[in-house]
């Protein structure tokens, strides 16, 4: 007699991989913030007036003590980081929500303890936040400008050279014909110009992209310097004096307390960025175009099997990029101040490539991760103006930190596109 020997299915043990970056981050943060918000806080009352902007309601300064603050923030945060180390221990992550009540308990104390040092510590929050978005606008238009071109599969390392040149242009061809909107049409122009020497190089003559990147960035920074020296400051009142973009307010919604003046009270270029950043989400998502894009960004060769021309859609979008990034160059010379000078934009092309890279290479992301970046730079200049003890290097610096630790440390793992900085050869 013989019997029958069922196999049982075994069990798979699957491994869970645990990374303990982000939550010994958070810790160590919690920690200095301890020492920083609670033991090292100032004894003083922060006010923050809200009403700023609104004409029709007498709104109540915010007044917060800093010592109490301090230690509110700071035990939530250690908290949390605790919270996170027990989570990961058990292979889970700390859900989304719980991480921004993290930073905005680190952002707000810090904002706090940072005011409550210096010899002023009454301020507007209506124009701390005014001045963080139009201060991001140049980052918000070049992280959208790296996009386009990296979701199609081209590293855009350029887009210091497209605001930059897009900035010169701007001055130039705005004085010339003291027009504002002439002016904004050449900065568009001149990313173009830009982007053309990116695309023809990296795409058509299959250079890496990163070296003509890098490249592109000397030479748009020696040429503007050249034509500074030699032109614009032989003719200032005609060549480096251009009007500035209006600004206006829209009815009603300009009146919504505090939001309301931050973003309904502003330049036309502001608007116009409101604009682009909603097409390109749309464009990007819900288009053929989009389709199209994700897919030459991430495997060429299925999409040239579709009948997708890859280089010629390339090609476009990066010139595309071009023109976006060069919206943001015209805020250095027609929205901020009138006048080019030598390498004005000041890195600001390096920290946009940041911010896409911190927004994992979407819009949306993109768009808060430049946002933070203007907070931090818009920050350096209030506290300045507040007279704070901490060193004026130390607030040169806050900008380029944030973006070391965002990419560095902050941003967790993150994949861009497969086939970015891939030269594609049909065949």
């Amino acid at each position: 007699m013989s019997t029958a020997v069922l196999d049982t299915p075994r069990e798979e043990k699957t491994e869970i991989v645990k990374n303990w970056k982000n939550p010994t981050i958070l810790s160590v943060i919690a920690v200095i913030s301890l020492i920083l918000l609670g033991f090292r806080a100032p004894a003083k009352q922060v006010t923050f007036r809200l009403g700023d902007g609104i004409r029709w309601a007498d709104i109540p300064n915010l007044q917060i003590p800093a010592v109490a603050y301090g230690w509110v923030a700071a035990v939530v945060m250690i908290a949390l980081a605790l919270f996170s180390l027990v989570l990961m221990n058990r292979g889970k992550k700390m859900p989304l929500i719980l991480n921004v009540v993290f930073w905005f308990f680190f952002i707000s104390g810090i904002l706090v303890w940072a005011i409550g040092s210096a010899s002023s510590s009454n301020v507007s929050l209506v124009s701390i936040l005014s001045g963080a978005l139009a201060l991001s606008i140049p980052m918000i238009f070049g992280s959208m400008g790296g996009l386009l071109c990296e979701r199609s599969g081209v590293v855009n390392i350029a887009i210091e050279g497209q605001l930059l040149f897009g900035a010169f242009s701007a001055v130039l061809v705005g004085s010339m014909t003291d027009s504002p909107w002439a002016g904004l049409l050449a900065a568009m122009i001149g990313g173009v110009l830009v982007s053309l020497i990116l695309a023809t190089f990296s795409i058509k003559y299959l250079v890496d992209q990163t070296i003509v990147g890098v490249v592109v960035n000397v030479l748009v920074s020696g040429l503007t310097g050249f034509f500074f020296t030699r032109i614009l400051q032989a003719n200032p009142a005609e060549l480096n004096s251009a009007p500035k973009l209006p600004g206006f307010e829209i009815p009603v919604l300009s009146q919504i307390p505090v939001v309301g003046p931050v973003l309904f009270n502003q330049s036309v270029l502001i608007y116009l960025m409101y604009i682009v950043v909603g097409l390109i989400w749309f464009a990007l998502n819900k288009s053929k175009w989009g389709l199209r894009t994700r897919a030459v960004g991430e495997h060429p060769k299925a999409a040239d099997t579709l009948g997708v021309n890859v280089n010629r859609l390339r090609f476009s979008n990066v010139l595309m990029a071009g023109a976006v990034a060069g919206m943001g160059g015209a805020f250095f010379t027609l929205v901020s101040v009138s006048t080019f000078n030598a390498d004005m934009t000041s890195g600001q092309g390096y920290i946009a490539l940041a911010a896409l890279i911190f927004g994992r290479w979407k819009p949306l992301g993109a768009l808060m991760a430049s946002l933070l970046f203007g907070f931090s730079l818009q920050m350096q200049f209030v506290l300045s103006g507040l007279g704070t003890t901490i060193p004026t290097e130390l607030l040169a610096m806050l900008p380029y930190v944030v973006t070391i630790l965002a990419v560095a440390g902050l941003v967790g793992r993150s994949r861009g596109p497969a086939a970015s900085g891939k030269p594609y050869i049909k065949g």
